[in-house]
């Protein structure tokens, strides 16, 4: 079967890509990560395993990291949140001295992380991949008590995705699942697209005479032509998406009576409300001084050391990366080059050169995946997309019906290969 250029590229940009000074060994020195996700993971991970020299401490409050990429899965009825959970025994093994505790400050200019008990752990660089926070109240009357009647599933961290399905199963047949979205930058571009379509799927499978509508407050988004194909395709009559010119933005809910606002006053009932807030960079980011006007961190695109703070390198959602995506697997690349980065730096030798990779994949429906590529290098102020690097996938005009099912399912099967391995990488 023969793969495109755009599709190769999606495949082998999943496999791990070493920065050339990770060839050389860098002094010691002490290294502590605040943070266990895709960022925080992945670079502990990748310290241990090419500077083994380093000191290198994870600082991650829970115990086990559920990760949002599969979690619309689960939605779906395809996995459960057991299959999408991992815990960090396996990295403690490798040698990474993990602490499972809350970060209450960082000093950097005394080089010291202050611990929820009183423990101060010293560092020669810290590295921070924090995550988001919603921004409650950002949509009015969608606090975090509205958000145990309408979820928003966004953060596993803040909610599980299970009282989401949980609702998806209570919904009667002929009932109306209701989702807004949000404005950029968000956690995810595709995110709640897949999620569209797993809940399409579900509704499909289990309670064919219901509807989903969703309400987003931009008129475009990521792979729009590939989601709304799939759309067509496999869920006719079930989904509707309306875009901000068509009314989509929702500015207030009413969770007591389980209806949504939008900008130009139409009320609608949902018997399950999902609504994903805007967003910003977490809390002990803001704290720690690395965030400005935006709320999102500002980072120097050829190292990833924070623009506001120096010593400190910021990974993954919460920062400034545009054009690239915030995405596990966009975090997964920061960590590598900046660990790389910080070992140069502790050795005395310019950082090596940047050049990152990003795919997301999307599920859309049975066997039937799609995806956008990208890589990207650092210019003079901010990261820049090398232009013919990536794209997305084929749209269905462009195939025989039999070439259009080999791709997607093609696709299906990298996306699962892809977080099995990044998964592996990070905790295996």
């Amino acid at each position: 079967m023969t793969l495109s250029r755009r599709t190769f590229l999606a495949a082998a940009s999943a496999a791990l890509v070493v920065p050339r000074i990770a060839l050389a060994q860098p002094g010691a020195g002490r290294v502590v990560i605040i943070g266990g996700g895709f960022g925080g993971a992945s670079a502990a991970r990748f310290a241990r395993d090419h500077f083994p020299a380093l000191d290198v401490t994870l600082i991650e409050r829970s115990r086990t990291f559920t990760t949002c990429p599969y979690g619309n899965l689960v939605l779906a009825g395809r996995r459960t949140i057991e299959s999408i959970t991992f815990g960090y025994d396996r990295l403690a093994a490798r040698g990474v001295r993990v602490l499972n505790q809350s970060v209450t400050a960082v000093d950097p200019a005394a080089k010291r992380v202050r611990l929820a008990d009183g423990t101060e752990v010293p560092y020669d660089r810290l590295v921070m991949s924090p995550g988001i926070d919603l921004r409650w109240g950002a949509i009015e009357g969608y606090d975090e008590a509205a958000s145990a009647r309408m979820p928003h599933g966004w953060s596993p961290s803040l909610q599980p995705i299970t009282l989401l399905r949980r609702q998806l199963e209570e919904m009667p047949d002929g009932g109306t699942f209701v989702m807004a979205i949000p404005d950029n930058p968000f956690r995810c571009p595709p995110g709640p697209y897949e999620r569209i379509s797993m809940v399409a799927e579900y509704l499909k499978r289990a309670k064919p005479r219901s509807k989903l509508i969703a309400l987003d407050a931009k008129n475009g988004f990521s792979k729009q032509p590939l989601f709304q194909d799939a759309w067509e395709e496999l869920y006719p009559g079930i989904v509707e998406w309306r875009g901000a010119s068509s009314d989509g933005r929702v500015m207030r809910v009413h969770p007591a009576t389980m209806e949504v606002e939008t900008e130009f006053g139409e009320k609608l009932k949902g018997d399950v409300v999902n609504v994903i807030p805007p967003q910003m960079a977490a809390r002990i980011a803001r704290d720690a001084g690395l965030v400005n006007q935006s709320g999102w961190c500002p980072v120097k695109p050829a190292t990833f050391e924070s623009a506001q703070v120096d010593g400190i390198w910021v990974l993954g959602d919460a920062t400034i990366a545009a054009p690239m995506p915030k995405s596990g697997f966009a975090a997964s690349s920061h960590a590598k080059h900046a660990i790389a980065c910080i070992a140069a730096s502790l050795a005395g030798r310019a950082p090596p050169p940047a050049t990152l990779f990003n795919t997301c994949y999307s599920h859309v429906g049975p066997d039937y995946g799609i995806s956008i590529v990208g890589v990207y290098r650092p210019g003079p102020t901010s990261l820049v997309e090398v232009e013919g690097s990536g794209g997305i996938s084929p749209r269905n005009a462009t195939m025989t019906p039999e070439r259009r099912q080999q791709h997607r399912q093609l696709e299906a099967l990298y996306a699962d290969g892809w977080y099995a391995s990044i998964t592996n990488e990070m905790f295996g």
